[in-house]
């Protein structure tokens, strides 16, 4: 067999043959590996109630074949004399090629890690972690994706050390430049997790209040009770004293009535029972005290507190004008009046 002993390349006939046989036997086991594996996990999936199985086997079906022809192209090359040069070209070809498989599969574990998190916040009505998860994913693949980038470069020879020296350089320069920027976009992500509101909170911010509408990347956008929408930074939400509203349980009320100083001591003594018992018949509010507080210049004053068992404001002033109205109606059956400013002079006849 002459044909077989000539050589090409440096290579004979026989081995160029032994060499592809070797590259096609690899893709054959290849594909039959990963057929097999798919079927069994695709019939222990059909039992399993978790969709983490059923993630490994898309994980694996979106193996690319060119990995797979790599790989055994790499692997028949053991069977023929290469120069080094040539062998370490192979061998980066195929780390560059499974570098971007690599990519694909961190690409979809991302994404179904990213989808699993929000799913799971949103069964446990907690929609508020979900708010930057556009943001949280973007990050994870730029890391992920640099660090394939950096082992590839690595792979070809690259002197990655200086390119990061570079890069850092580089970078500590653009991060003095979109410093704000910066500072806003992680505040998003803080709000997102820290959650000190979400949308649709009412919330007050040093003179400005309103309905949260959204939180971006850079800014929140409030709606204000008078219908305009105010912009402002996540940066400067984050450190100013905000007041949220829609976290309260219970909203606190205040009254305070003045009745004249004619008055009756016994009637005075009265007042606090009869308004225990008005807020005792209402059914979203708990009195806290009633007293009688002072000697004003033109009223004796008493001090009411109370506490709403809803935080809805619009249920605060229906409860307020029903104490109110019922306030009036009973000072009226017990003779009582309320004060007013007045002014009493008294003249003295003998100094006239």
């Amino acid at each position: 067999m002459e044909v077989l002993r000539e050589e090409y390349f440096q290579n004979t006939v026989l081995q160029w043959a032994i060499a592809l046989g070797v590259s096609l036997l690899t893709v054959f086991v290849f594909q039959v590996v990963k057929l097999v594996v798919i079927r069994r996990l695709r019939k222990f999936g059909e039992m399993t109630e978790t969709d983490i199985d059923d993630f490994v086997l898309k994980l694996l079906g979106s193996t690319k074949f060119l990995l797979i022809l790599a790989l055994s192209l790499y692997a028949g090359s053991f069977m023929l004399d290469l120069a080094e040069s040539v062998r370490d070209y192979l061998s980066s070809v195929a780390i560059v090629v499974f570098l971007l498989q690599a990519t694909l599969w961190g690409n979809r574990t991302i994404d179904f890690a990213l989808m699993r998190f929000t799913q799971q916040r949103l069964d446990a009505e907690d929609p508020a972690s979900t708010t930057a998860i556009g943001l949280v994913g973007t990050v994870l693949r730029v890391v992920f994706i640099v660090l394939i980038g950096l082992v590839g470069l690595a792979t070809i020879g690259f002197d990655v050390n200086a390119l990061v020296a570079g890069v850092g350089i580089g970078g500590i320069a653009v991060a003095m430049a979109v410093n704000g920027i910066l500072q806003d976009l992680f505040g998003s992500l803080t709000i997102a997790l820290d959650k000190p509101f979400v949308v649709g909170d009412f919330i007050t911010v040093g003179d400005f209040s309103g309905t949260v509408e959204n939180v971006g990347l850079k800014s929140t956008r409030l709606r204000s009770n008078t219908g305009e929408q105010l912009v402002m930074s996540n940066n400067d939400l984050l450190s100013s004293r905000l007041r949220n509203y829609k976290q309260m349980v219970e909203r606190r009320g205040t009254m305070n009535l003045g009745v004249t100083y004619g008055t009756p001591a016994d009637k005075l003594e009265a007042i606090p029972g009869m308004i225990r018992e008005i807020l005792d018949g209402e059914e979203l509010a708990r009195l806290d005290r009633a007293h009688f507080a002072s000697f004003g210049d033109f009223a004796l004053n008493f001090v009411i507190v109370y506490w709403m068992l809803t935080p809805a404001y619009g249920d605060f002033m229906d409860t307020t004008q029903s104490i109110n109205l019922k306030i009036v109606r009973r000072f009226e059956e017990e003779g009582i009046e309320m004060a007013f400013p007045t002014q009493t002079i008294y003249l003295n006849k003998d100094d006239a």
